[in-house]
Order: structure tokens, then C-alpha cells, then sequence
């Protein structure tokens, strides 16, 4: 495997770094934070509309361009670098990839166009109050009710819930246990009993919601794949969507890096740079290590991403434990050789700390994935 990045990509790389350094500059990351939906339109418009952005990863039969996770990578890097604020993540990486993994060629044709025009917004409400992102995380439960299905349940940490025009519920039928009986439901918007409201969070650079189900009925071809059967599509649907976000972990932790060296440059203490001290060479060179080990880590993974390799599941786990140990500890760092500055609101040290640390929960903490990984190696 060559653990390089094409022409194609680098370029891509520069045209996103070019665009994002002014879309989401701090004061734009800040502005938005201070409202409910979380993003700037005007910002969403460009990136779906103008850079067509959305269309990457989309099959070109569904109005994509037919690009691989590899491609998407570099992409999400430059995202985390500046803490993009945007339902990007959840459309692309969550409601995207599910409608592709789980979807028929009718559902496809039906969202997948709108979405990748940046006309629709889509994400999966998986987890609700425990928190957790097995497979006993999923407690809502489905009915058949006529010629359709009941849903009921509350979700909790959904992505961008609360603006989203399709939620893709995972929803159990009655009485079952485990990886058995769970399915996923298109459910757009403006269904009737479907309640959606902000959930303040640590991070405000990244909406989160709650989702409410009350009796909502959803007909049979709201249905992704076989009823009862969705589990294998909710399991790939996390795994590329943890890969996404190692991409986005190592960009925010490569951030604090390059704000730690250059800050290490200027502040004077004692008369000299506090950055020709030992223990602050130190804790630089260890933040370079770790991002590039980060970095190696997501690249392997989007790479078998893009292959298509049957299972991601202990590659996704093995990136999503690495790279949210390097960003917390890159975020944390960073405030450390800050010093009292880094401890204040008007500095932006806080806001990749907070990113960091809910991405480190995001999908399961790191010692949640490296208990799958040992199990999936017999241990």
C-alpha cells in the first residue's frame, strides 16, 4: 500500500485549506456557535453548491462524482484543522453512507441526488440516553401498524438532528436482544410525531439533538434493506463514519501542533523564546509524534475504506482509540504550553479541547474500541 497521497488529493487538500482558512476562520467558527442551527448557510451553500463537496463520495448514478474515502481523507483533515462548523460529517459520513449501504436502487435515486446537490440534509439517530454505540444502544422499537410501521423512542447525540431534513432511525422490533431485530427507517423532517430539539453539549462547534418518537408511522418503502436485518448496515455505517472522524482528529490535533510551535516562538520568558526550552521542545516533539502516528493510523483505514474491504471493524476501532488519545492529548498540550492564555474564553485552545474531547466519545470511547479490536483478535 503506498501511504502517499496522489496529485489529485494534495491538490484537493490546498483548494479546501485555501477555502476553509476563510469560510470557517475563528471569528466564523464563534459566530456560528452562537446560533441554533449551528452553521452559516451561506457557508453550506458554497461548499455543497460551488465545490460540490457533497458529491464527493456519491456514486456519479446518484449525481456524485464517484469518489473514494481516500479522496474524502484529505478533505476531513482540513475540516478538523478549523473546526468546521457544518452538518457535513453527519449527511455525508452517517446519512449518506447509510442510505448507500442499506438503501434499494429506488430509495437511492430517490435522496442520494438531492443530497449530493447540497439540497438535503440527512443524519442517523443510533444511540439514545446510555450512550452507548453497540449494538445494545438501540432501545427505540418499531411496530407494524397496516401498511406500515409505528416507531417509538427517544434518541440522544444525534448529529445536527434538529436541522436535518432526512433521520435515519435504528429502531428495534419488540422483545428483540443483540445485533437481532433492529432495522432503519427514512423519517423525514416533518413527519407527525417526531419531536427534535437542540442538546446543548460540551463541544458547540458540533450541533447535537434529541429526537423524539412518538407513534410516527413511516411507510414500507421508508425501509432500508430487509426489516429486522439492519444491523450489518448500522455496524458499516459507524465504522466508515469513525474513520471519517479519525481524518478530523488528526486534522484538529496537527492544528494545536502548528498553534503550540508558533506560539513557543514568540512568547519571550527570561528573555528568550520559551520554545528553546528543553521541556517545551519536549512536549512539542512528543504532539509531532503522536499526530503522525494519528495520521498513519486514518490514512491505513481510509485507504481499506476505499478498497472496499469487507471488515473495517478492527481497522476503524484501532483509529478511532489512536487518533482520540493524539487530539486529546494534542488539544490538551496545546493549553499547557499556552499558559494562562490558553485558559481563556477569547483564545481558541478551548474550543479544539472541547472538540477533542467530545470526538474522543463520539461512536465509543478508546478503551470501548480496544476491547473490540482484542476481541475481534480472540483475546
Amino acid at each position: 500500500m503506498e501511504f502517499s497521497f496522489s496529485e489529485d488529493q494534495i491538490e484537493l487538500r490546498r483548494a479546501a485549506r485555501r477555502f476553509l482558512e476563510i469560510a470557517s476562520s475563528e471569528e466564523r467558527v464563534r459566530a456560528a456557535m452562537e446560533t441554533e442551527q449551528g452553521y452559516d448557510d451561506a457557508v453550506w451553500e458554497q461548499l455543497a453548491g460551488e465545490l460540490a463537496w457533497t458529491a464527493l463520495t456519491i456514486p456519479e448514478g446518484y449525481g456524485g462524482l464517484g469518489m473514494s474515502y481516500l479522496d474524502l481523507h484529505p478533505l476531513l483533515e482540513e475540516m478538523g484543522r478549523v473546526l468546521l462548523c457544518a452538518p457535513f460529517f453527519s449527511t455525508i459520513c452517517l446519512g449518506a453512507n447509510a442510505l448507500l449501504l442499506g438503501g434499494d436502487e429506488e430509495q437511492k435515486k430517490r435522496w442520494l441526488p438531492s443530497i449530493a446537490a447540497g439540497e438535503m440534509t440527512a443524519t442517523l439517530a443510533y444511540t439514545e440516553k446510555n450512550g452507548r454505540w453497540d449494538s445494545t444502544g438501540i432501545e427505540a422499537t418499531y411496530a407494524q401498524s397496516g401498511a406500515g410501521y409505528v416507531l417509538r423512542g427517544l434518541k440522544h447525540y444525534v448529529l445536527d438532528g434538529h436541522t436535518a431534513d432526512l433521520i435515519i432511525v435504528a429502531a428495534r422490533s419488540a422483545g428483540s436482544q443483540g445485533n437481532q431485530g433492529v432495522s432503519l427507517f427514512v423519517v423525514p423532517a416533518d413527519a407527525k410525531g417526531m419531536t427534535r430539539a437542540w442538546l446543548p453539549t460540551l463541544d458547540q462547534t458540533r450541533r447535537q439533538a434529541t429526537v423524539e418518537l412518538r407513534d410516527v408511522i413511516v411507510p414500507p418503502d421508508c425501509v432500508l434493506g430487509e426489516e429486522g436485518r439492519g444491523w450489518p448496515v448500522c455496524e458499516r455505517t459507524i465504522d466508515l463514519a469513525m474513520i471519517a472522524l479519525a481524518a478530523e482528529q488528526v486534522g484538529a490535533a496537527e492544528a494545536c501542533l502548528d498553534m503550540s510551535v508558533e506560539y513557543a516562538k514568540v512568547r519571550q520568558q527570561f528573555g528568550r523564546p520559551i520554545g528553546s526550552f528543553q521541556a517545551i521542545k519536549h512536549k512539542c516533539a512528543d504532539m509531532l509524534m503522536v499526530v503522525e502516528a494519528a495520521r498513519s493510523s486514518a490514512f491505513y483505514a481510509s485507504a481499506l475504506a476505499a478498497q472496499g474491504t469487507a471488515d473495517l471493524a478492527e481497522t476503524a476501532s484501532s483509529a478511532k482509540a489512536y487518533c482520540s488519545d493524539a487530539a486529546f492529548h494534542c488539544a490538551a498540550e496545546n493549553i499547557q504550553i499556552h499558559g494562562g492564555i490558553g485558559f481563556t474564553w477569547e483564545h481558541p485552545a478551548h474550543l479544539y479541547f472541547k472538540r477533542a474531547k467530545s470526538s474522543e466519545i463520539l461512536f465509543g470511547a478508546p478503551a470501548m474500541h480496544r476491547e473490540r479490536v482484542a476481541q475481534r483478535m480472540g483475546w
